[in-house]
């Protein structure tokens, strides 16, 4: 069944944003001291974050948890229906218990709340009405008061959990800061994926899975066409006496070369060779050699250590570790 819609869905889109963007803003000027004293307690505290909801508030608390977890905050979920049902051991006596919800008048947290009290843990309540059964009931509250629904029949849950959502990354910012945070940490907790690795891939991991084209300044040009072809890099390294890098032969050379003489038996690869290598030192991070190589478009670096040629690494092996 076909249906005519003659609403204008591009200004209901921009309300809505408008809507929810609003309801951030407005709850700027409630964190305030009791907000602080709830980081300080979580800091302080040797146990979990248990994140705990029902409904729509309870997807938020997953993701709430999630984002706790990669930021350095140890952090489960726990349904509150669930919770009735045997989920309650997840709590150790340490943790510190964070409930959300719109209402906090709800028939679930009126059973729950008293068997949480009696753990004995401390009870933060994210709510939207502060004077509610779940607020008057916890021993911290943040203040997560939404005026409506981004909905217009102002029922299903949209301005309430973005807040929330908001709150949660306030939150888990806060204690990332206080910690102190660093980017090797999240990457420690990131190893997957591209982000993990422009946080921890080094060249080091890269260039020994590559073959390794050298050649001596003094060889021969057929020499050099030879390292060059076998090892399949499209160029090589030009090492000295005392195997100090000076130079590198590229394809590129090689066409110029041939370009200006079709005799070129009395050449030698330091007759042909660029004198400013592109080089990368191995323990650089292999985001900063793709970074590198962007900028100087080319498509590969020679590793060094000092003045020594250590290999290649090549923009394929970067596409390969998917940080392109």
């Amino acid at each position: 069944m076909e249906t005519k819609i003659e609403k204008n869905i591009i200004e209901i889109a921009k309300k809505v944003l408008s809507d929810e963007s609003k309801a951030i803003k407005s709850l700027i000027n409630t964190i305030d001291k009791s907000f602080e004293e709830i980081i300080y307690k979580i800091l302080a505290s040797k146990g979990k974050v248990v994140l705990s909801g029902i409904g729509k508030s309870a997807i938020i608390a997953q993701k709430i948890a999630a984002t706790l977890n990669s930021t350095g905050q140890k952090s489960v979920f726990m349904h509150a229906t669930d919770a009735m049902h045997g989920d309650l051991g997840i709590i150790d006596e340490d943790d510190v218990i964070i409930f959300l919800s719109k209402s906090g008048n709800t028939p679930e947290i009126k059973v729950l709340m008293p068997l949480l009290k009696r753990l004995g843990n401390p009870i933060v309540a994210m709510v939207s009405d502060i004077d509610s059964f779940l607020a008057k009931n916890a021993h911290y509250t943040i203040n997560a008061h939404v005026d409506e629904e981004a909905c217009p029949l102002n029922l299903a849950p949209t301005t309430s959990t973005t807040v929330a959502l908001a709150l949660g990354d306030a939150l888990a910012v806060c204690l990332l800061e206080a910690r102190e945070f660093s980017k090797k940490d999240f990457a420690r907790y990131h190893p997957g994926g591209s982000l993990g690795k422009k946080l921890y891939l080094k060249v080091s991991d890269i260039y020994p899975n590559n073959t390794k084209p050298v050649v001596n300044e003094g060889a021969d040009i057929q020499s050099v066409i030879l390292e060059m072809t076998s090892k399949r890099l499209g160029a090589t390294a030009v090492v000295n006496a005392e195997n100090d890098l000076v130079g590198v032969v590229t394809d590129g050379d090689l066409r110029r070369m041939l370009r200006q003489s079709s005799d070129f038996s009395g050449l030698a690869a330091k007759d042909i060779m660029g004198t400013n290598p592109k080089t990368i030192e191995k323990d650089a991070y292999a985001v900063n050699a793709l970074v590198q190589m962007q900028e100087m478009n080319i498509t590969q670096l020679i590793v060094i250590e000092g003045k020594k040629v250590l290999g290649f690494v090549h923009l394929h092996d970067l596409l390969k570790e998917g940080l392109i």
